[in-house]
């Protein structure tokens, strides 16, 4: 069972604030050119995407250093979805298994194009830590798993990118904007191949892989 865990990439779709703007539109049309062709206008961590550690770390590796098979994670899913808007996900959430990746299942992704988008939980520092010293990349059907700006941001949150950090830091790869991780089991394949760019972050087509038992 194969299971579409992406956003479609489309003109004025929602951005980290402050990223670039998303246009997809005709370049070529058949009217007019007898073919046709998109122009696509992004930055790259447009929609579904995977950072890699130059995102966060002046030394940290781009995409083009890992091999393909990378992108390919032994994936366990975290029900998070008891948390409300901006609060953490502690570090005992995070599971101590033989995995390449967890997927923290927030259920924020039905808040996609809102607002209210921003306000999604987000991984406490020790958590991220945790992660990272169990050797985990991290997806999340959200925008970050830090804490990202906006109206509603308490004082009491971390500040900066500690996830980031933390994870990237320590070569572990993060998955933003996840979405429908519903439609997939506790222990699924997570298939994410980037565009090929040699850069800190690109789109992705993500595939959540499920056998039948």
């Amino acid at each position: 069972m194969h299971r579409d865990l992406s956003h479609p990439i489309e003109t004025g779709m929602q951005t980290f604030p402050g990223d670039p703007e998303v246009a997809v539109e005709p370049a070529a049309t058949h009217d007019e050119d007898g073919y046709h062709v998109e122009a696509v206008a992004c930055g790259s961590h447009t929609g579904t995407h995977v950072d890699a550690p130059a995102h966060t770390e002046p030394d940290g590796k781009t995409l083009d250093e890992y091999p393909i098979e990378r992108f390919v994670f032994d994936a366990v899913r975290v029900d998070c979805r008891d948390l409300g808007a901006r609060d953490p996900i502690p570090a005992d959430r995070v599971p101590d298994v033989d995995a390449d990746l967890v997927a923290f299942w927030t259920g924020w992704d039905a808040h996609w194009g809102t607002d209210g988008y921003l306000d999604h939980p987000y991984l406490a520092p020790d958590a991220a830590e945790a992660c990272a010293d169990r050797g985990l990349a991290v997806a999340v059907d959200a925008l970050n798993p830090d804490p990202t700006p906006s109206p509603n941001a308490g004082g009491d949150e971390p500040e900066g990118f500690r996830a980031h950090h933390a994870l990237l830091g320590g070569d572990c790869l993060i998955l933003e904007n996840l979405a429908d991780l519903g439609s997939v089991r506790d222990r699924f394949e997570l298939r994410a191949y980037p565009l090929a760019l040699s850069t800190d972050g690109a789109p992705v087509r993500a595939v959540g892989v499920t056998r039948d038992e």
